[in-house]
């Protein structure tokens, strides 16, 4: 089982992320948080949307390898929401938060999330795609949820796990917890095949 055979490695989670670092617990791996301060995370223009989530991460990756010992396992993430053709990442501001919302309100989007693995030996990477229904949210639920919630490290400026998740969400095709920012069950699967 997984669970055990992964104790003999060091997992190293890169990210500043409470949520990723939640949901790494859940799953019951023991491991290290790393902060990755500074990376660039642009990417060149002609990547398509399911690359765009696995350039990031493999930057933030790169930006790792000279910290790594034998015995290390490396995650690092990306995670992205498109929608209407774009890519919204986290809001610069108020404003970018409002647009963002604005714009999935009565809408479908996509949840894309980018995994690299990297050990010193061998590397893997893979995205995540989950498609998420909101209702039509009005310009008060908007902004409350702005106000009380302050959603601006969040990719497409909203949390699923949080009010505007409860009263907003109308479906979701695919991985809840990919939403949240980390795909859970494709991370246990691409974790045993790395380490086999």
């Amino acid at each position: 089982m997984l669970v055990n055979d992964i104790k003999t490695y060091n997992i190293i989670l890169a990210s500043q992320s409470p949520r990723r670092v939640e949901l790494m617990r859940e799953l019951g791996f023991n491991f290290v948080q790393s902060e990755l301060s500074n990376i660039d995370e642009s990417y060149p223009d002609s990547l398509n949307k399911n690359e765009i989530p696995l350039y990031v991460a493999q930057k933030k990756s790169d930006a790792y390898i000279h910290k790594l010992n034998d015995n290390d396992i490396l995650i690092t993430v990306d995670t992205i929401v498109w929608c209407n053709g774009k890519m919204f990442g986290k809001p610069k501001d108020r404003h970018d938060a409002f647009r963002m919302l604005k714009a999935i309100s009565n809408n479908t989007h996509e949840v894309l999330s980018g995994v690299c693995l990297r050990s010193t030996v061998k590397s893997r990477k893979f995205v995540v795609a989950s498609t998420v229904h909101f209702k039509e949210l009005t310009d008060d639920e908007i902004n409350f949820y702005i106000d009380s919630y302050k959603p601006f490290d969040k990719a497409g400026a909203y949390g699923i796990q949080e009010w505007i998740g409860f009263i907003g969400l109308s479906k979701i095709e695919g991985s809840y917890f990919n939403v949240m920012g980390l795909p859970t069950q494709n991370l246990y699967a691409e974790l045993e095949m790395f380490i086999s």
